[in-house]
C-alpha cells in the first residue's frame, strides 16, 4: 500500500535535485520553502524508483522544469499504488486521500494539502495553470480500478484511459510549453500510447489483480475469454491465440504513437529531446515485447540499460545545445 510520508521521511536530496529546485525557485519563489522542497524530493524519489524509463527522459528537460514533472509522476504513482499494490491494496485509503486532496484545493485559508505528494502536486498545478478537471478525471479513473475489472468495448476502455493516461499528457503539456494549440491532440495520444504499452507489458500482473484491460470484443475476435487469460497465466504459458491478441493490441498502440509524432516538434525546443526520448524509450518496450514473441504472461520485459543510454545520451547532448541556444538568444 502507498504509505503517507512526511518531509521528515525524506533524506537530504542529491546535489542535482537541489540544483533543479533552485532553478525552479528562480521563477517560482514558493520553492524556497523547505517543506515544499522536501515534498518535491519525495515525488522525485517515487519517480526515480518506479519510473526509471520516464525519469531518464526527464533529465533532458531544463533543470527548472524537472521538479514539476516529478510531482506529476509522484502524484500519479502514489494514487495508483492504493489500488495496484499486489501485496496490500487499500482502495478506501484512495477515496479518502483523493477527497482530501480535492477539498484542499478549495481551502480559502490557503493551507493546501497536508501530505507531501499532494503539496507538490498543488504547487505544480498553480505554477503551470493545470486545470483541476484533469486531476479529477485522473482520480476518477483510479477509483474505477476499485470496482471495474474489465471493459466490453474499446470505447468503454477509452473512458478509463482518458483519465488514467490522456490527462497525464495534457498535464505535462504546459510544462513542455506548446507552440500551438494543435499540440493538444498529440499529447493526449502519447499519454494513451504509454498506457496501452503498459497494458501489453503488464498483462500478467494485471491478471494477478483480477483485471483484464483488453476489451472483451478484442478477446472474442481471437476466440478467447477472460477465463482463458487467467488459465494461461496460471499455467505460465502464452498460447498462440493470446500472442495474436497481444500482437493486435501492440499494433493498435503503434497507431497511437504514430498520431503522437507530429506533436514532438510542437513544444519548446528545450523540451523536444525529453519528449522524443520518452517516445523512443516507451516505444522500445513494445519492441522488447515483440522480440520476446509476445511471450509475456509470466514475465515482465524491460528495455535494457545499454539501450536506454544509447537513446538518452545523444538526446542529452542535443538538449544541452538547445538550452545553450536559448540562453544565447535571451541574452542577445
Amino acid at each position: 500500500m502507498a504509505q503517507r510520508v512526511s518531509p521528515a521521511d525524506t533524506p537530504r536530496p542529491p546535489r542535482s535535485s537541489a540544483a533543479a529546485l533552485d532553478a525552479a525557485a528562480a521563477s517560482d519563489p514558493a520553492l524556497l520553502d523547505p517543506q515544499l522542497r522536501a515534498a518535491f524530493e519525495t515525488c522525485r524519489r517515487l519517480h526515480a524508483d518506479h519510473g526509471k524509463t520516464y525519469y531518464l527522459a526527464t533529465l533532458l528537460l531544463p533543470a527548472a522544469k524537472r521538479p514539476y514533472v516529478w510531482a506529476l509522476y509522484g502524484f500519479a504513482r502514489y494514487a495508483d499504488e492504493f489500488v495496484d499494490s499486489l501485496t496490500d491494496p487499500d482502495p478506501d485509503a484512495l477515496v479518502a486521500w483523493s477527497d482530501d486532496f480535492l477539498k484542499s484545493l478549495d481551502d480559502e485559508a490557503g493551507a493546501g494539502p497536508q501530505d507531501p505528494v499532494g503539496r507538490a502536486m498543488a504547487a505544480t498545478m498553480r505554477r503551470w495553470d493545470i486545470p483541476r478537471e484533469h486531476v479529477e478525471a485522473f482520480l476518477d479513473s483510479m477509483r474505477m480500478d476499485i470496482t471495474e475489472t474489465g471493459y466490453a468495448t474499446y470505447e468503454d476502455l477509452n473512458r478509463y484511459v482518458y483519465g488514467s493516461a490522456a490527462v497525464i499528457g495534457l498535464e505535462m503539456l504546459p510544462i513542455l510549453e506548446p507552440l500551438t494549440p494543435e499540440a493538444v491532440a498529440p499529447a493526449r495520444a502519447l499519454g494513451e500510447a504509454f498506457q496501452l504499452t503498459n497494458f501489453v507489458r503488464d498483462v500478467g500482473e494485471d491478471l494477478d489483480r483480477g483485471r483484464v484491460y483488453f476489451p472483451a470484443e478484442d478477446l472474442e475476435r481471437f476466440g478467447l475469454s477472460r477465463e482463458d487469460l487467467f488459465a494461461a497465466r496460471a499455467a505460465r504459458r502464452t498460447p498462440p491465440a493470446v500472442r495474436e491478441l497481444l500482437a493486435f493490441e501492440a499494433a493498435r498502440t503503434r497507431e497511437l504513437y504514430a498520431r503522437a509524432v507530429p506533436g514532438l516538434d510542437m513544444v519548446h525546443p528545450t523540451s523536444r529531446d525529453c519528449l522524443r526520448t520518452a517516445y523512443r524509450l516507451y516505444g522500445g518496450i513494445l519492441d522488447e515485447v515483440e522480440r520476446a514473441g509476445f511471450d509475456v504472461l509470466d514475465r515482465r520485459v524491460r528495455v535494457g540499460t545499454s539501450r536506454r543510454l544509447a537513446v538518452a545520451v545523444p538526446g542529452l547532448v542535443r538538449a544541452r545545445l538547445a538550452r545553450a541556444d536559448e540562453a544565447h538568444w535571451r541574452s542577445a
